[in-house]
């Protein structure tokens, strides 16, 4: 059995893609995978992690979990996808940096089913427009309680992703950036679903619309309409080339207006993201999505 975790991160899809893989159900089902919504899991592994206490689940303790989550019998492939495997929004920084916990979530969620083949599947984005997105989320006090003393420049992705991957143990991981999303959304779905690349699903044009709204997408679909066979990076050039000329007023752009930021700030954080995205698609074992 397949046990595949989408852990968010936070500001990064919220439940879309939970609800994008719930409107296919039926085409998972059918290709032997379930989807388990957080309402059916959370308790059950709070409680499982708390009681491991860093151990790793006895099958019988798997068994007990499956039959509480689960609807269907055995499926190949189980599929939960929610920001609280990251915890609070207050956890997405701490004083080393970003996600100080990371390393703690994914070993607990790897020993819940250790006889299983787990997956992580995660995005990441700017820790500018992270930070923007959090702050708003956050119950403690302010900016500065959410940082914790940590410096906006050692916010980098590259420490982080390289401690999960020392926690996943060999595992899956599969990342992308959540600026791609508009542009990779149909392989992200697919990826995370084991689906083949031409399944049929729908859902697959939420992040277009967003952007482009309906003139956009009914100019989208006309493009689209004359091409019998489309690959990959025929359809993202599409999608591109749409996106550049019908988005709407303002939709790409994002204020950072957060304390002491100033725009030599952001630009320095914007250009350490690169440089670390740039690391992370090479770090061995990390599957990336590119656009």
């Amino acid at each position: 059995m397949q046990m595949v975790f989408h852990m968010g991160v936070h500001g990064t899809d919220g439940d879309r893609l939970l609800t994008t893989l719930l409107e296919n159900r039926d085409t998972l089902h059918a290709a032997g995978t379930e989807v388990v919504v957080p309402d059916r899991h959370r308790g059950i592994f709070d409680e499982a992690t708390k009681s491991l206490n860093g151990g790793s689940a006895t099958p019988e303790m798997e068994e007990i979990m499956l039959d509480a989550m689960l609807d269907s019998d055995q499926p190949s492939r189980v599929v939960m996808s929610t920001w609280t495997f990251q915890g609070a929004p207050g956890r997405a920084v701490g004083r080393t940096g970003l996600y100080p916990k990371i390393v703690q979530r994914t070993s607990a969620l790897a020993q819940l089913f250790p006889s299983a083949q787990t997956e992580f599947f995660l995005a990441i984005r700017n820790p500018a427009t992270l930070l923007a997105e959090v702050l708003p989320q956050f119950s403690g006090n302010g900016y500065e309680d959410l940082m914790q003393g940590c410096h906006p420049l050692d916010l980098r992705w590259r420490d982080a992703i390289q401690r999960l991957m020392q926690a996943a143990q060999g595992r899956r991981v599969v990342i992308w950036c959540h600026e791609d999303v508009p542009l990779i959304w149909p392989e992200v779905v697919r990826l995370i679903a084991a689906l083949p690349a031409d399944a049929p699903l729908t859902g697959m044009l939420s992040y277009m619309h967003d952007l482009v709204g309906d003139a956009g997408l009914e100019a989208l679909s006309g493009a689209m309409a004359g091409r019998d066979q489309t690959n990959v990076a025929q359809r993202r050039k599409v999608y591109a080339d749409i996106l550049a000329s019908h988005a709407l007023p303002g939709v790409l752009d994002q204020d950072i207006d957060l304390p002491g930021w100033t725009q030599d700030l952001v630009d320095e954080v914007t250009e350490n993201y690169r440089s670390d995205v740039a690391e992370i698609t090479v770090l061995p074992g990390v599957e990336f999505i590119l656009p």
